[in-house]
């Protein structure tokens, strides 16, 4: 998503371009939208854009990998205007956002083993239940 030359796809067309398959588009809707804090949805809730990457001009144009002066963008037709999208992201941008995803998921995984704080607690409970039942059932 932060180097591909369009910004913005449509679900099935970003779960092709990720995974080569685009039957996982509802997989990676949910994945959109329980992450507003990387990605964004259009007005129609139809396509799926990197917030970073909307933070550019949409001046790049993709069949020359250049960005265009803000005149040049002017004088393109409406046909050429649709072959302009946003600049991609660079290696530190692509780097910050990995090590941010890689972060809250540590602390996803964190946060879920330590609500099992009980478990070996019971498993304790019931041990001890169990040695004052058969010491009970002995005498």
């Amino acid at each position: 998503m932060a180097t591909y030359k369009f910004y913005k796809l449509d679900f099935s067309g970003w779960a092709d371009r990720i995974t080569g398959d685009s039957s996982g588009a509802e997989h990676w809707m949910r994945v959109f939208e329980e992450h507003p804090e990387f990605f964004r949805l259009d007005s129609k809730k139809e396509q799926a854009s990197l917030v970073w990457r909307r933070q550019h001009q949409k001046r790049y144009d993709v069949d020359a990998e250049t960005v265009l002066s803000i005149s040049e963008y002017e004088s393109l037709s409406a046909a050429k205007k649709e072959r302009v999208s946003r600049n991609p992201l660079g290696s530190p941008e692509i780097s910050t956002l990995m090590k941010a995803a890689i972060d809250l998921h540590s602390r996803a995984l964190e946060h879920s083993k330590e609500k099992r704080w009980w478990i070996p607690l019971l498993a304790g409970l019931m041990g001890f239940a169990g040695a004052v039942v058969g010491g009970y059932l002995k005498s």
